[in-house]
């Protein structure tokens, strides 16, 4: 009997790194392990006087890997059959856009003390928007001299992303952008230290961080070239020469398991370890992501992602994050869209504003399930951290309209996740615009585990049935997935994904009268997005409340 293989998954969310060990055979979990990153306000170092700042402690990183996999293998050797040393490969996925200034050994340069105090010289994590200006200038820059740069990535690039914050850094921290050699995304320079790496220009870069943030093609070479570069500012035309050549897909291994990282996390040397991808990417590779489907990673924020084959044509499509061979799956075209803030509204809301805990969250969902669609008579934009998709604009904010002296906790409650769910039905709408076929939806995550409202609520609204991955850790599971691949566990991704993954038994299907009642507050919320987002300069918004009231009267009387 062949003695059983495991690779171990390592997620880096934005409060918190888990690692998990999976049985490649199955794909069942035989531990978990999750580490809160120790610093800042849940793991995000903030700055009051600049709402758009969001920086994390490479510290950090090093800190819950550590303890994170360490905890995860003493789980694990608590299953009858597993031993650390059937530990065939890792896999790595983290946040992204989100990178680190380090210097020549490939140090980031918050662990020089130097620079240890300093936010400029930490990782800029993600959801950082304080490149707004730059993202602007590139975008402006990018239609004018390298159209086809901004073409695959919705013809507008994002604070979000490499460039835009490289180049913040330059403008206002010179001395920090000068002090790093280079600039390394999280999602390679984990792989890169498990490997013990100590050159910048030797670490292995994915394409998927490299083409949906980076705005690197092979069909213009990679990166963007110096000439245009320089167009922003000459600094960073030198810096692309200390950035790489090659970018990677799943297909290609980070490098092997160094004997330092192996010492420290318990595991044997030389394993490999896959390329590193963002969190939701191989998310969608761990909820079974295939032609046709759409994976909803549902957290803080939510990504969307869906893969076509590489041998079609796919066709451009505006205010879509990023349309890149090889982002997900190989041999497939990756399609990125997403929201920049759904847990975090409702977080918002119930924590910050009501300043309730888990127990108001449980009491106001219970209280908004008892509405109907419409009965609020409320309608809000879903923009409280920016617009990702199909806006891209991160100075948008968020907004309620009719609200009355009337209003309850749980009525905001719900539109604020009817609010999420008109925002996922947009970018449906969008990638089925422009050809791409959506035949089925599936959500990951714990909200879409535990919130039964809001997978109702989405369903009615997208008109689409609510499929959930059968992991509730569906992005540790894609990274062991990928390591599974490429440490010849399964002979492609397919495969693997066939025996590793699965969906819960629970779909939630439309229901016809709360569609057709959404299909109504829907145009509603159309109206009012396409005003405030600037698609429709001239609307006249007069009847919008209006129509809210005449909606509420009707659901309360229904």
């Amino acid at each position: 009997m062949t003695q059983p293989v495991f690779t171990l998954g390592i997620d880096y969310g934005t409060n918190s790194v888990r690692a998990l060990v999976v049985r490649c055979a199955d794909g069942k979990e035989f531990g978990t392990c999750i580490v809160n990153y120790p610093s800042g306000h849940q793991g995000v170092l903030l700055d009051p006087k600049d709402h758009h700042l969001a920086r994390q402690h490479p510290g950090d990183h090093l800190y819950g890997l550590e303890k994170s996999v360490r905890g995860a293998l003493a789980a694990a050797r608590k299953q009858r059959g597993f031993d650390p040393a059937k530990v065939i490969g890792i896999g790595v996925d983290t946040t992204g856009s989100s990178p680190i200034p380090v210097d020549r050994q490939n140090r980031p340069l918050a662990l020089d003390p130097k620079w240890a105090k300093n936010l400029n010289a930490q990782c800029w994590l993600w959801k950082d928007h304080t490149s707004w200006r730059e993202a602007r200038q590139i975008t402006e820059l990018a239609a004018k001299h390298r159209p086809q740069y901004i073409a695959k990535c919705g013809n507008t690039y994002s604070s979000e992303w490499f460039w835009s914050k490289i180049w913040h850094c330059r403008n206002v921290a010179p001395k920090v952008f000068d002090a790093a050699y280079s600039w390394v995304e999280l999602a390679d320079w984990i792989p890169s230290v498990l490997a013990g790496v100590t050159d910048p220009k030797a670490v292995m870069r994915g394409v998927c961080c490299a083409g949906h943030k980076a705005l690197y093609a092979e069909d213009w070479g990679g990166l963007p070239d110096k000439e245009f570069l320089a167009l922003l500012d000459p600094k960073l035309a030198d810096l692309r020469d200390r950035l790489y050549e090659k970018a990677h897909d799943a297909t290609a291994s980070a490098g092997a398991l160094s004997p330092e990282w192996a010492r420290r996390l318990g595991l044997p040397a030389g394993i490999p370890i896959a390329i590193g991808e963002m969190d939701v990417h191989y998310g969608a590779i761990g909820s079974g992501v295939q032609e046709g489907t759409l994976v909803k990673v549902i957290g803080t924020s939510t990504c969307d992602c869906g893969v076509v084959s590489a041998a079609k044509q796919v066709p451009d499509i505006p205010g879509i994050c990023g349309i890149v061979k090889g982002a997900i799956l190989p041999g497939y075209y990756g399609i990125e869209a997403g929201q920049s803030a759904v847990g975090d509204i409702f977080k918002w809301w119930v924590e910050v504003v009501c300043g309730g805990d888990g127990a108001l969250h449980a009491q106001l969902t219970a209280e908004a399930a008892k509405l109907k669609p419409g009965q609020s008579g409320l309608l809000a934009l879903d923009w409280n951290n920016g617009n990702r998709t199909i806006l891209v604009d991160q100075l948008l904010t968020g907004l309620l309209l009719g609200q009355t002296l009337y209003t309850t906790k749980a009525e905001i409650y719900r539109a604020l996740i009817e609010a999420t769910a008109f925002g996922a039905r947009a970018i449906i709408e969008r990638i089925r615009e422009y050809g791409v076929p959506i035949d089925r939806v599936v959500c990951a995550g714990g909200i879409a585990e535990k919130n039964p409202l809001l997978m109702q609520i989405y369903a009615d609204v997208t008109g689409c049935t609510m499929l959930v991955a059968g992991s509730s850790q569906a992005c540790a599971l894609g990274s062991a997935v990928s390591a599974a691949v490429l440490a010849g566990a399964h002979p492609d991704f397919p495969t693997a994904q066939r025996k590793m993954t699965s969906l819960k038994k629970v779909a939630y299907k439309p229901k016809a009268a709360a569609r057709a009642r959404y299909d109504r507050l829907y145009a509603l919320y159309r109206q009012v997005h396409d005003a405030f987002g600037g698609v429709n300069r001239s609307a006249d918004l007069s009847r919008v409340m209006k129509d809210l009231l005449e909606e509420k009267t009707v659901a309360s009387r229904g």
